[in-house]
């Protein structure tokens, strides 16, 4: 094939791609710079790491000599990225796209502000993660080796700061960000979920806790639990009604167990034995 030939071809080819676009599909939306860009995401995350445990994680964007200034820049950069992201997916909302940009852009650095200033708090429940996780597991040498290498810290990490964005209602961000973490960990936490202090995912690869769930404190979890739907047949249908268990404080559930059902407890003290299936609330015998 000649090189006049090819081209033809690869034109050709472009037309048709373009064509298909017009179909008005769901997929066939091609406004660029509408919708939140990935990797901006990911690096806010990364971004939110460094501050989060500042002296554990330098940044490759910035040199500083002092704490003060290396969280300034840091604050500012995540402040400002993360507002143009919250502006996207404000107007990327239905009820939205029809006012106008600077409107949207003033409350997404409004939104913004208010989630930077969550950072103490965010650090606060980390804290005492990481300390759960040191406590709970005999394997791990130091509180450094969690902070730098434990996939299941990484996951609650994401966890509590999408969360935060998740309760001030900021769309789609906050999926996206745990989603990343699940690809990364094989740990899927739906940034919906309420979880308390004292958090400790030990090995974690295929664990799942679903939207409506809610977790107390000092709670471990082991490798492939399910804390999910007992059925999603009615799917949209069953948005914001609740689907996922409660699991009180001081709870252990071992590999491999499945915990099914808005109306399932396992109550204060229970242990959950491996490859366990339950729709039924376990009452703790244990009294406060």
């Amino acid at each position: 094939m000649g090189d006049n030939d090819l081209n033809s071809s690869v034109k050709q080819v472009v037309n048709d791609i373009l064509d298909d676009y017009r179909k008005g599909r769901t997929i066939d939306d091609s406004r660029n710079y509408v919708h939140p860009d990935k990797e901006a995401v990911t690096d806010i995350l990364d971004k939110l790491k460094n501050i989060v445990f500042a002296g554990y994680f330098n940044s490759s964007y910035y040199r500083s000599y002092t704490l003060e200034n290396k969280i300034s820049m840091l604050v500012e950069d995540v402040t400002y990225n993360l507002s143009k992201e919250i502006a996207k997916v404000l107007l990327y909302e239905e009820n939205n796209r029809d006012k106008r940009m600077h409107e949207v852009r003033t409350r997404a650095d409004e939104m913004a502000l208010e989630f930077m200033r969550k950072i103490p708090t965010i650090r606060e429940y980390i804290n005492t993660d990481v300390e759960a996780t040191y406590e709970g597991d005999p394997a791990s040498a130091s509180t450094d080796e969690i902070i730098f290498s434990y996939p299941g810290l990484y996951a609650i990490f994401v966890y509590r700061v999408a969360h935060e964005l998740f309760l001030m209602n900021v769309p789609l961000i906050p999926r996206m960000m745990t989603e990343h973490a699940h690809s990364l960990t094989g740990i899927d936490i739906h940034p919906g979920a309420t979880i308390g202090k004292y958090f400790f995912i030990d090995h974690g690869t295929g664990i799942v806790v679903g939207e409506t769930t809610v977790i107390g404190e000092h709670v471990k979890l082991y490798q492939g639990v399910t804390l999910g739907a007992l059925s999603t047949r009615g799917g949209q249908s069953l948005r914001g009604t609740r689907r996922h268990p409660t699991i009180e404080d001081n709870v252990t559930i071992y590999s491999n167990a499945s915990i099914l059902g808005g109306d399932t407890v396992i109550g204060k003290g229970v242990t959950i034995g491996g490859n366990a299936f339950i729709t039924k609330s376990v009452l703790s015998n244990k009294k406060d």
